[in-house]
């Protein structure tokens, strides 16, 4: 990262192999692929400043050091209109959440000072019956898993794709 950054930048949580695989195979399965244009994610910032982006990296890779990885979650579909997202269920992820918050507010969109509901969209911009449907379907199919998160994401948004800049490793419990 030796230029600035003038794009925004993107923060989500990197999940284990395993996990991630199983959630973006829905995303590509169910996202209409003409807008699927990111692999599946759990995101905790959606518009950081990227000329910020050094101080930045330097406050994830402390936090890193200071606190385990966060244990996950998946708790089960929930609708979002026209889409469908699988909600996550972590007090450590949201404790993590709060303290960057805190630490980022000066640089904070609305957006991301909004509560925290953390989710992986597996659907959006669909049709409202199309939504449902798929909404019941999964209910149907799901089984909740437990996981531990394996670091922290840092993205570049070039356009409407993703360019990942650093991945920030956390340490398991």
């Amino acid at each position: 990262m030796a230029a600035p950054i003038a794009a925004p930048l993107i923060l989500t949580l990197a999940l284990p192999a395993p996990l991630f695989a199983r959630l973006d195979a829905l995303r590509r399965a169910h996202y209409p692929p003409e807008l699927n244009r990111v692999p599946a994610h759990l995101t905790l910032f959606r518009h950081l400043p990227g000329p910020q982006a050094p101080a930045l990296v330097r406050d994830l890779r402390a936090e890193a050091r200071a606190g385990a990885a966060p244990l996950i979650r998946l708790a089960g579909p929930i609708s979002l209109g026209r889409g469908v997202a699988i909600r996550v269920e972590s007090p450590a992820l949201e404790e993590l959440r709060l303290r960057l918050a805190e630490r980022w507010a000066p640089l904070l969109v609305p957006q991301d000072r909004a509560p925290f509901r953390p989710h992986v969209t597996i659907a959006n911009k669909l049709a409202p019956g199309a939504a449902r449907t798929l909404l019941e379907q999964l209910r149907r199919s799901f089984r909740p898993e437990t996981a531990i998160a394996t670091g922290l994401l840092l993205w570049r948004l070039d356009g409407v794709r993703w360019t990942e800049l650093v991945r920030v490793p956390v340490r398991p419990y």
